[in-house]
């Protein structure tokens, strides 16, 4: 009798979940479709029911799909905070952790500096984000606006990400005028004294938190 290895067990885990897509993508399903059964799926892919469940299992932890008892699997919207809700209670448990993640979303606020900082994007009117109550809010919202102007899609939904992350712990206290000071710099063009601004707000919130 041949046992699979972990290595050709991933391989066929890894094939499922990309045929399951590329399922989904050919008969242009959206938010709120129903999925075929685990059968319907099996016999349709030419894959083992328990390697559907087992893909199908994972896909619903990201926060992708959704089982309704007694009507079936369904298409849901991705929405980043499903996969913060669920990594955040095991990985953002120690100091060092949460600094390295400070750092990480600072990193990646950074390059998006340097990009607009080269002549190459246009950031637009940003006035409306100055009626942002919170500096927290207005910190977001902003840097939403400028990673879309700088169209690196990935590197977007990467921050986006990151920032969730950082939402899950306590925030470090800044003083506000720091921010609007930032934002205005911003509005004006001037990246590159943003840039240095952005980074003195940054060894400060590192001060608050250690």
């Amino acid at each position: 009798m041949r046992y699979m290895t972990n290595r050709s067990k991933m391989k066929v885990y890894q094939e499922v979940l990309n045929k399951i897509r590329h399922f989904i993508e050919d008969n242009e399903l959206k938010d709120g479709d129903r999925l075929p059964s685990e059968r319907e799926l099996s016999e349709q892919l030419n894959a083992g029911r328990s390697s559907i469940r087992e893909a199908l299992r994972a896909i619903e932890l990201l926060g992708l799909i959704e089982t309704r008892h007694g009507e079936g699997t369904f298409l849901r919207t991705y929405r980043p905070y499903h996969s913060v809700e669920l990594l955040s209670t095991f990985v953002l448990r120690e100091v060092e952790t949460k600094q390295e993640l400070l750092e990480v979303k600072f990193l990646l606020e950074k390059i998006c500096l340097e990009k607009l900082n080269d002549g190459s994007c246009d950031v637009g009117d940003i006035s409306d984000f100055f009626n942002e109550k919170s500096a927290c809010n207005l910190h977001t919202q902003l840097f939403l606006h400028l990673f879309s102007k700088i169209e690196n899609h990935l590197l977007l939904k990467i921050w986006h990400l990151v920032a969730g992350f950082t939402e899950t712990i306590d925030q470090p206290r800044v003083d506000d005028s720091q921010y609007h000071q930032f934002y205005q710099l911003i509005k004006e063009g001037q990246f590159n004294d943003a840039a240095n601004l952005h980074a003195s707000i940054y060894q400060s919130s590192l001060i608050n938190t250690s």
